[in-house]
């Protein structure tokens, strides 16, 4: 077999020198494919090929095109030009999703009657997705940092209890070390705790509305939202005289720390499992497989012994099925595996503490 073309974009041949047998290169636009056979775990391939690439600008992944093994090399700093339509799209859907909530929920308010009233909710939409994008875009900041590929954040909107189910960013590449898997991981919930803090605080100085309680009811289930130990310090430290007198900005406070602690779970490529991995190296697998055990019997505890109510507890139940299939996918793994320094261990040990205050083991009690 003759030996291969080489594409001179990329770094020489003696990069892949007995560690992936190169028998075809192909360019496809900006992307440099090199078909082959491992001679080494895959896992080392990319250890030992990503610094070459990654000076020469480019990162690296494993595909499989059919049956034939592929190392793909892009252009780290590629990515979308131009106006992220789809970005924008379900960023303005979410607007919408959620003034329509807001509305309905917590300011007494019937959209169909009265279209233009819904805008009366905005403080609840400002609330919830600058909450939400503040998290991910102390993602994206972090990841352009640390030279990461990340895309703009994606909200979700659906027509549910908030409106939105959150928002994420993609990142693509190789992740360089455990500082960069650590600053990425927790730059989220600390942006978003940080904006959490603010609309609790802006919230509970707000005079109530026409629905002052951040709880509703539907056919004939009301729905209580149980204050975590974050939310009740930040209530007292402003003075407030109790749950009677929230606005609906705090119920945007009370998603943000319900979602910390949850994005805070240390397992598989959640934000706790990015922090966990980048603190505790593998051992951040022993961790992961106990937590679907330890939500399971929360929820089972809870419903079995002090006789809450499986709709009220069932979401235990079902994160703790999410957390099986994530440990199965398990956490990302960096190039550089190289112990992580001492300030950023205690940063992180910070975080979960603050992702523990934001806990309360029955977030939302459905009664009746």
């Amino acid at each position: 077999m003759s030996e291969p073309e080489w594409d001179d974009r990329g770094p020489s041949v003696e990069a892949f020198a007995e560690i992936f047998y190169v028998y075809e290169v192909r360019s496809n636009g900006d992307r440099i494919e090199y078909y082959g056979t491992p001679l080494v775990p895959r896992q080392q391939v990319i250890e030992e090929l990503w610094p070459a690439f990654r000076d020469a600008g480019y990162e690296l992944q494993f595909v499989r095109d059919g049956g034939e093994t592929v190392v793909v090399a892009e252009p780290a700093e590629g990515g979308t030009s131009g106006v992220p339509w789809t970005n924008v799209v379900l960023f303005l859907a979410t607007v919408v999703s959620t003034l329509f909530v807001g509305a309905t929920w917590y300011y007494g308010i019937n959209p169909f009657d009265d279209p233009t009233a819904t805008l009366r909710a905005w403080p609840f939409t400002a609330a919830v997705m600058g909450v939400f994008g503040i998290h991910e875009l102390g993602h994206y900041a972090m990841s352009r940092y640390h030279g990461v590929r990340a895309s703009l954040p994606y909200f979700i909107p659906i027509p549910t209890l908030f409106g939105t189910m959150g928002a994420v960013i993609k990142m693509k590449g190789q992740m360089p070390d455990r500082k960069a898997l650590f600053d990425i991981g927790v730059a989220g919930p600390l942006a978003g705790l940080a904006a959490t803090v603010v609309v609790t605080l802006v919230g509970v100085q707000l005079d109530p509305v026409t629905v002052v309680d951040p709880a509703s009811q539907s056919e004939g289930v009301v729905l209580v939202f149980n204050d975590p130990p974050l939310l009740e310090a930040l209530v007292a430290l402003a003075g407030g005289a109790g749950r009677a007198n929230y606005h609906p900005v705090v119920v945007g406070g009370w998603l943000g720390m319900f979602i910390t602690f949850l994005n805070m779970i240390p397992v598989g490529q959640l934000d706790g499992g990015h922090i966990s991995r980048a603190m505790f190296g593998e051992y951040q697998e022993t961790i992961a497989a106990a937590v679907p055990g330890a939500l399971i019997a929360l929820g089972a505890y809870l419903h079995f012994v002090d006789g809450v109510s499986l709709n009220s507890v069932g979401i235990w139940f079902f994160w703790g099925a999410i957390a099986v299939f994530m440990s199965l996918v398990g956490a990302v793994r960096p190039i550089d595996d190289s112990p992580l320094d001492r300030k950023r261990f205690v940063v992180g040990a910070v975080t979960f503490v603050l992702a523990g205050l934001c806990f309360t083991p029955v977030p939302i009690e459905m009664i009746g």
